[in-house]
């Protein structure tokens, strides 16, 4: 990885990115509606739940880890597996982490999925701009995860 990859692979979430999610999920309109991942903690076990976007493209799931230094996305490629969780309804899923070539269409897209999250990426300093091709940047930096429902 070059300087300029290898700081942005250790960038973490905001500290008030975590407050704001937990304050979300626990609104009856965040449970509701917001996609919740568990997984186990990587070294405790206990479950860890991270609010996520799911975006479907051409029949499958992703989810992007955009803050490539996040706890759940160490614990995703620990555990492979989780329960993927909206409302009251629950899947088992593995999540399968995607080559760098195969996640630059999710990653191109990902600006216009989710605006203000690609918005936080750039301010953080995981891309350069809210575009296509900075997104495309990421690739290899920012892990891709294809959702496939295990049960």
């Amino acid at each position: 990885m070059t300087d300029s990859a290898t700081t942005k692979a250790t960038i973490k979430a905001p500290e008030w990115l975590k407050g704001m999610n937990e304050e979300l999920m626990s609104t009856d309109e965040g449970r509701a509606e917001l996609p919740v991942l568990t997984v186990p903690g990587r070294r405790s076990g206990t479950p860890r739940r991270t609010p996520l976007t799911v975006h479907e493209q051409d029949g499958q799931r992703f989810v992007l880890g955009g803050f490539p230094a996040a706890d759940w996305i160490k614990n995703v490629r620990a555990a492979g597996t989780g329960t993927l969780s909206v409302g009251d309804e629950h899947e088992q899923v593995r999540l399968v982490e995607l080559e760098p070539a195969d996640a630059l269409p999710v990653l191109r897209a990902w600006p216009s999925i989710t605006p203000d999250g690609a918005e936080m990426m750039r301010d953080a300093g995981v891309v350069s701009d809210v575009t296509p091709e900075a997104f495309a940047e990421v690739a290899g930096i920012c892990p891709v995860f294809r959702v496939e429902r295990t049960a």
